[in-house]
């Protein structure tokens, strides 16, 4: 029944299923440890013979009822919560990269998303090559190597808003016969499901719109259960981890090996475990994503077309907006929407934004998007200012531009804070 339904249900209902005089709602599970009857038990567990709960590092029941919610809901075979959006992009590269082996991604990327790659990995022997998702399928091959593990890119790049042509990098990760894996943060599963468009791996910073209301900070790791491990480039897919007595992940999790082995191996030496308190705040946000969702792309659209016909302003890049470069692909891959967040260019330039963003009154100014509220960003000087002029413009962040993530007030009220700060911006 569960598989027929609509995703707005599998929101409110997956993942949770109380019995007769259990909580009706999702309770926390606020216990570093679980009570067992004999030894057999625990040792079924650390033996991975059995999925019940061994330890709130590599799972708990909270968590994994939350977990299991956001794998229905992007349709993988399994997922695994971390403590941190970045710490589930770390976790998904690491799973099957090593030291000596290669990542291919795009440019546009997240700015803490391109230090890691650009930073952090190569100091673990990983390197990385970038790519302009806009190249050609020819082109984004050459950047592979023998090494390479993975092709890596965002649904929709943050802070550039373009959106990713599925066809053409699932094409490629094919033919090289690497997993591609994707950061779906800002659509969300209502508004797309890159496992249907060729993707393997998914993964959220739930700490935007999942959550939804600005309280927890988390990830998500979601696997399609679809890749081939054993093609001969995953040797720690497929060979015995001397760890578990010698258990080969391939041969005994079969198509839930990837998430699996993230979660007693990575999850397990790493630590970066959500709260329990996290895992309930995220699902309780999941429950009402499709409304916020609708109603964060409807506003977003309705600024982004106000903006484009404003005086004051120069540009405005919005995956809606016919004229964006990526309107096709967006009605291709993102028809019930191309959610909440917007860029455009302020006539004046940085002190023109600067007075912009310190004059909204509704719209606050925070190192933050995807929330129930309106937000305010110059990216350029904040979540972007570790990169270099030349990074940041490949990262698509030009000194003029101001960030706009739309929530879900009223779009009348929206408005006229932009106009009212637009005019104070000019004076």
């Amino acid at each position: 029944m569960k598989k027929n339904w609509k995703i707005e249900t599998q929101a409110i209902q997956s993942g949770y299923s109380p019995k007769a005089t259990e909580p009706r709602v999702l309770p926390i599970m606020q216990s570093t440890t679980f009570k067992y009857e004999s030894a057999d038990h625990v040792a079924q567990l650390f033996d991975l013979d059995c999925a019940d709960p061994m330890y709130t590092r590599i799972g708990n029941p909270t968590t994994s009822a939350f977990e299991a919610k956001i794998a229905e809901m992007e349709g993988g075979v399994g997922a695994l919560a971390t403590s941190s959006g970045q710490a589930a992009t770390t976790l998904s590269i690491l799973n099957i990269c090593h030291a000596g082996e290669h990542v291919v991604t795009t440019t546009t990327l997240y700015g803490g998303t391109y230090s890691l790659f650009a930073n952090t990995l190569p100091k673990l022997g990983i390197e990385v090559s970038f790519v302009d998702p806009n190249a050609s399928a020819d082109e984004i091959k050459k950047a592979f190597r023998p090494e390479t593990r993975c092709l890596f890119g965002e649904t929709i790049g943050n802070p550039g808003l373009n959106v990713l042509d599925f066809e053409k990098f699932a094409a490629v990760a094919k033919e090289m016969d690497v997993p591609l894996i994707i950061d779906n943060t800002f659509p969300t599963p209502f508004l797309c499901r890159p496992l249907e468009h060729g993707a393997n791996i998914v993964m959220h910073s739930t700490t935007k719109y999942i959550d939804g209301h600005a309280t927890s900070v988390g990830g998500v790791i979601i696997d399609g259960g679809t890749f081939n491990w054993d093609n001969g480039k995953f040797a720690t897919m497929t060979e015995p981890d001397s760890s578990y007595h010698g258990l080969k992940y391939i041969e005994k999790f079969g198509e839930m090996a990837y998430i699996v082995k993230a979660r007693v191996q990575l999850m397990r030496d790493l630590g970066a475990t959500p709260s329990p308190f996290n895992s309930f705040m995220f699902n309780l946000g999941a429950e009402t994503l499709p409304l916020r969702m609708e109603r964060h792309s409807q506003n977003a659209l309705a600024v982004a077309k106000h903006l484009e016909a404003h005086p004051s302003v120069s540009w405005v890049n919005y995956p809606g907006l016919e004229s964006h470069p990526s309107y096709a692909l967006t009605q291709k891959y993102l028809p019930k929407g191309a959610s909440g967040v917007l860029t455009f260019g302020i006539k004046g330039g940085r002190d023109a934004g600067i007075t912009f963003m310190e004059s909204c009154q509704l719209i606050a100014l925070v190192v933050h998007v995807g929330d129930a509220r309106s937000c305010v960003l110059h990216p350029g000087s904040t979540t972007h200012r570790q990169l270099s002029e030349a990074q940041q413009v490949a990262c698509g962040v030009s000194p003029d531009l101001i960030r706009l993530s739309i929530g879900i007030e009223n779009i009348d009220d929206i408005l006229a804070d932009i106009d009212q700060a637009l005019a104070a911006s000019q004076e």
